[in-house]
């Protein structure tokens, strides 16, 4: 039921709409809560609270995310809001739990993994009348912690906050933020587990979604053969997605339900891949249900076009997660949730249905992002798009340049033949010169004139869309992104919320979204990875320490 127009917004959790939706579809743990490690079998959950927090801070919130609830932005700098949202105060009406799922990481399956350090507070109606799940991120040990404390530092916090929100102004599909609390105790990690853990403040990230079901959600009863777990999650999950079936009927209709998730999923990679992120840690446990952007973790955005690139640590000698693996990964993973409902699906042939869709939509999208990214509008059949592509990016390995500037400023690029005879090579490829790392150098490898020949190749071919100048540059603006949040920057927001100064990531946040607007005053948060950023752990290197 939605929300009537005249209602006023909430100004505490206590009086959101609470729900347990995940809790009344699955069978649960028995007992109260404990959260001693343990194997949780023929569950979907366990009961679990919240730790209190000695010093809740907030120091991050979605003003849209807060409307989108039904919450009043200003009550949530309330101390009561506060404190619900740290984990010091449950809700009246919620029903705290923490998730069970399996997984493959790293191509090799794990066996059961489950909410280690986030606790769902339960779902609630939204301003829409449509169901969202609210979690505490680094709210304290579950059954799942196994040897964790359950516990998340600001640094990981603030930057799934920042990008939780960046990618849906961006326009892509994601889970997403309502807020960031500091709690005023450290949390010792290891950030690149090289034997020197040290202590960092902690924090929790409240995190949003209609959903937190994950591949790894069926795999774990498939796995253990639940044929009656896994046919109540496969519903739950169908129901999410907008497949109203019972139990009993999941897996006869699944065929439809997993084709509409394989394109969904190879839509949302084509998106990655357009802006240039980084997952980093695609493990089946971290692939929503709902094709969405989920688990923040070693995420990174592309500066220099690298398709090897991983901001991994943990990844750096394999490079499994590799930004140009992305693609290929993905389907991987889709095959590892086809062979869970195998368990129970006889029509499996719909299932291979399903991972041909995934392969041909991502094949067609990408192609299409690129055509309208590229201001051709279509992408031509014959080949010569995708031989156009390739020249680019193989002159792009041979230097630096950065992947999101490049693509925004090609659009500034007349493409008339008289405006392009006044331009000298070396004077076209400096009009990409704030796009470019080291113009000095690209100009004496030669790939300089390399690009200076691929932009009157690129101009004759977006002359021939037949689209005019104005109306092309929108196009392209409308796909590329003039801010993204830039590793660098997710850092120097990071050192100033650890001295207490938050302000940097407010800014941030504010100009992420309009990522695709020019933002007067706002040029700094578009520039170009600084040198010192180069290998700076944070900005170039990441892990799943949290």
């Amino acid at each position: 039921m939605a929300r009537d127009a005249h209602t006023p917004p909430a100004r505490s959790l206590d009086e959101l709409r609470w729900r347990s939706d995940l809790r009344d579809a699955l069978p649960g743990d028995d007992g109260p809560h404990d959260p001693t490690p343990r194997p949780v079998v023929a569950a979907g959950w366990v009961e679990a609270r919240p730790e209190p927090v000695a010093a809740p801070r907030l120091v991050g919130w979605s003003g849209e995310v807060a409307d989108l609830l039904g919450l009043d932005v200003q009550a949530l700098h309330e101390p009561d809001v506060v404190a619900a949202l740290a984990g010091n105060h449950l809700p009246a009406g919620a029903a705290p739990f923490a998730a069970a799922y399996g997984g493959h990481q790293f191509g090799t399956w794990a066996g059961q993994l489950g909410d280690g350090r986030a606790i769902s507070l339960g779902e609630v109606s939204d301003a829409q009348g449509k169901i969202q799940q609210l979690q505490l991120k680094g709210a304290g040990p579950t059954a799942f912690s196994r040897t964790a404390d359950g516990r998340a530092v600001l640094r990981s916090s603030l930057r799934e906050f920042l990008c939780s929100e960046a990618m849906h102004h961006l326009g892509i599909p994601t889970t997403r933020a309502l807020s960031l609390v500091t709690t005023g105790q450290d949390v010792v990690r290891d950030v690149l587990y090289d034997g020197n853990p040290a202590p960092e403040p902690g924090a929790i990230c409240c995190r949003v979604a209609p959903s937190f079901l994950r591949i790894g959600s069926l795999e774990l009863p498939a796995a253990r053969g639940d044929e009656r777990l896994l046919r109540a999650t496969l519903a739950l999950a169908m129901r999410h997605a907008g497949h109203d079936v019972a139990a009993d009927d999941a897996a006869d209709a699944a065929g439809e339900w997993f084709r509409d998730l394989c394109i969904e999923t190879a839509e949302l990679v084509a998106a990655w891949m357009r802006v240039g992120f980084v997952h980093g840690v695609l493990n089946t446990d971290n692939v929503s249900l709902l094709g969405l952007t989920i688990d923040y973790g070693p995420y990174g955005w592309l500066e220099p076009w690298d398709p090897d690139w991983t901001p991994n640590t943990t990844d750096a000698d394999r490079r499994r997660y590799r930004f140009g693996m992305q693609p290929t990964v993905m389907q991987w993973n889709l095959l590892q949730c086809a062979r869970a409902l195998s368990l129970v699906v006889e029509d499996t042939a719909a299932l291979e249905r399903g991972l041909a869709a995934y392969a041909e939509r991502y094949r067609s999208s990408f192609r299409r992002q690129q055509a309208e990214r590229l201001g051709w509008g279509s992408w031509r059949s014959d080949g010569r798009d995708l031989a156009l592509v390739d020249e680019l990016e193989a002159i792009l390995a041979r230097s630096e340049v950065d992947h999101v500037l490049l693509h925004r400023r090609l659009s500034r690029i007349p493409t008339a033949p008289e405006a392009l005879e006044e331009l000298a090579g070396s004077d076209l490829v400096g009009l990409l010169d704030e796009a470019i790392y080291d113009p000095a150098q690209l100009r004496a490898s030669g790939a300089g004139d390399a690009l200076a020949d691929w932009i009157r190749e690129w101009a004759a071919r977006a002359r021939d869309s037949g689209i005019d100048e104005q109306e092309r540059r929108g196009r392209m603006d409308a796909l590329n992104p003039l801010y993204v949040p830039r590793n660098y920057l997710a850092q120097e927001a990071i050192d100033d919320a650890e001295r207490g100064a938050p302000g940097l990531l407010e800014e941030l946040m504010e100009v992420l979204r309009r990522p695709y607007e020019e933002q007067p005053g706002r040029e700094r948060f578009a520039r170009r990875r600084p040198e010192w950023a180069r290998r700076r752990v944070g900005c170039s290197m990441l892990s799943c320490s949290s």
